[in-house]
């Protein structure tokens, strides 16, 4: 028995990365190339008509820290009227007669305790107005 020695061949540990690199580089331009060619998708919008009625403002409670209520409707250049509790109601329910979408916003100071802004949101709750909102000052302001 022979033992033949073959040629010196050692061990490779290292990645041939060159032919990698030719199929990006092709990868590449046939992109390039093909990519101005290619109409980007047009989304086409549904369309609605034109509203008949404008947003209408909304009526503004205000709770002062002695607990009395004023009302302001922002639709009209009225300035707050300081009401009783059943006279803010009949007020609110003669403005919502007129038109039931606006909506009611609650304004307290913010000394108030949250119990008492909870009972006017409840009795207008009670009493069929719909819409009821907090209304909040942004901080910086």
């Amino acid at each position: 028995m022979m033992i033949e020695k073959r040629g010196n061949r050692r061990l490779m540990n290292q990645i041939n990365v060159v032919p990698y690199i030719d199929v990006m580089l092709v990868l590449l331009v046939i992109f390039m190339v093909t990519a101005p060619l290619t109409n980007p998708g047009q989304v086409e919008l549904p369309s609605i008509g034109k509203a008949s009625n404008p947003p209408v403002a909304p009526i503004e409670v205000s709770i002062h820290t002695d607990q009395t209520l004023s009302l302001r409707d922002r639709s009209t250049t009225v300035d707050d009227r300081k009401l009783s509790r059943n006279d803010l109601l009949a007020a609110i329910r003669q403005k919502q007669a007129k038109n039931p979408e606006q909506a009611v916003v609650i304004a307290a100071d913010k000394d108030v305790r949250y119990e008492a802004v909870l009972d006017i949101m409840d009795m207008l709750q009670q009493n069929q107005v719909k819409k009821v909102g907090l209304l909040v000052k942004p901080r910086g302001q």
